[in-house]
């Protein structure tokens, strides 16, 4: 028996919950599947962050390329007993032949906007729901999160050392492609660096220098297998011992033209103990042997190691970003909200889940100096030259954000590299202010609705009122 960390493209339709199935069939069983828009939304933004990115979505439109039920899943599907003949039949045709508009990976973006819209006959569009929360919500948790540390990291390198910690295969996957998008340097995921083209990192082990009577035979002994992969871990013992030893072998090795890369402290306070470092590996002639730090980090810990002056070179983040602890996916709360069905607007307006109705645009404005100025949410059809109208003064530049990535079932743009995504989002965090960026209590950035999609918010209102009725 093998074990395969992918999803079989035609495991893709069943990952989703009962009763989109459920839905759909009813749906089908009385003739409702015109053409409809759902929009991808987040309400609100996590607690203490002022920013999100845009990530995920490549990976749902490549499992959208080849959506379908296999005759398995139809199988399944038929020893549940719950759906009839006729709309397996459907199924077992069922392709996405819809279109997509969404935000460019790597764009930065905030609460309230629309991420993405699946315009699809209505059936196809519902059968997704499931699928694209789960692509996008998470990819884009995590990708923020990495950017903050990115913000604070003052240059550093940033390695993804969270696949032991993610909860779960495909979660260890989208952490390193995620960080990787926000500026990390790479991950210790070799699954990740082959699927994605990561670069991959790695130190060694406690068991390493455990399983050896001396420390610095244990050194002695990696540095010789991996001459070029030399980054020592120094904490097993006592970490000052530890950096001296790691100075002798690397003074013995110096010798024979083989040059130490690093060092690793993994525990106890990193601060005075980077420092401690720094002084032993200078005196012993040594530096340029670098730095890198783990152990519990997060943008929290890297800024107050950074804003202190700790001579680290380079950080490793793990359980934090890979589960990202400070907010998890119900904080953030990522929607899919039926916005138009049958060129009709549609809305809902339950407490405290009130959607915004229609088809939709996101228009971006720069300030004279290249920086953001303020987002609009418009009418899909408005331009950016009449949104841009809407400020006084005119902005320097209007641009709308949101692009057109399937039409018809087919892709229609190229498929962009993981290298785009990520200068997308360098260009994008240079032009966000400093106090969108500071990891407590940042600005809230400016977002709001054009005068017609307010009106129509306003009419819509009262349709829902009479729907009731």
């Amino acid at each position: 028996m093998t074990i395969d960390l992918r999803l079989d493209p035609a495991e893709v339709a069943l990952l989703t919950d009962l009763y989109q199935l459920t839905v759909s069939a009813a749906f089908f069983e009385h003739g409702f599947n015109d053409t409809a828009s759902f929009e991808v939304a987040m309400r609100r933004m996590p607690p203490g962050r002022g920013f999100m990115v845009a990530a995920g979505i490549e990976r749902l439109a490549e499992a959208l390329e080849e959506y379908r039920f296999d005759t398995a899943a139809i199988e399944h599907l038929e020893s549940l007993q719950l759906f009839k003949t006729e709309f397996l039949e459907f199924l077992s045709k069922l392709r996405f032949t819809g279109s997509i508009r969404a935000l460019p990976e790597g764009t930065i973006y905030f609460a309230g906007e629309p991420i993405i819209e699946v315009r699809a006959p209505l059936i196809e569009g519902q059968l997704i729901e499931t699928l694209a929360l789960n692509q996008l919500g998470f990819a884009s948790i995590v990708a923020t999160r990495a950017a903050r540390c990115f913000v604070v990291a003052g240059g550093r390198r940033l390695v993804d050392f969270g696949p032991r910690r993610a909860q779960g295969a495909d979660a260890a996957l989208i952490a390193a492609r995620s960080s990787y998008l926000a500026g990390f340097h790479g991950t210790a995921n070799v699954l990740a660096g082959k699927r994605y083209g990561i670069p991959v990192f790695g130190t060694m082990s406690h068991s390493f220098v455990m399983a050896h009577d001396s420390e610095r035979d244990a050194f002695s002994d990696f540095v010789s297998s991996f001459p070029t992969l030399s980054t020592l871990l120094v904490d097993t013992y006592d970490t000052v011992r530890g950096v001296g030893n790691a100075a002798a072998v690397s003074a013995k090795f110096r010798a024979a033209g083989v040059k130490i890369q690093g060092v690793r402290l993994d525990s106890g306070d990193l601060h005075e103990l980077s420092r401690k470092t720094r002084r032993i590996l200078d005196q012993a002639g040594f530096r340029d042997i670098a730095i890198v730090a783990g152990g519990n980090l997060d943008e929290y810990r890297i800024a107050e190691l950074a804003d202190a002056g700790a001579p680290i070179d380079a950080f490793g983040v793990g359980a934090a970003l890979a589960v990202s602890d400070d907010a998890p996916a119900t904080e953030p709360d990522f929607t899919y909200k039926l916005v138009d069905y049958k060129g009709r607007a549609r809305l809902e307006t339950s407490a405290g889940k009130i959607s915004t109705p229609g088809r939709k645009q996101l228009f971006r404005a720069y300030a004279p100096s290249g920086s953001f100025f303020a987002d609009l949410i418009g009418i899909v059809d408005e331009g950016a030259t009449t949104v841009a109208r809407e400020f006084k003064p005119i902005p320097a530049k209007t641009v709308q954000l949101m692009e057109t990535v399937f039409d018809n079932g087919r892709r229609i743009m190229p498929r962009p590299t993981l290298a785009q995504a990520r200068e997308r989002l360098m260009n994008g965090l240079t032009a966000l202010d400093a106090r969108y960026k500071t990891l407590r209590r940042p600005a809230e950035f400016p977002v709001r609705q054009t005068a017609a999609l307010g009106a129509l918010v306003i009419s819509e209102k009262l349709r829902a009122d009479k729907r009731q009725d």
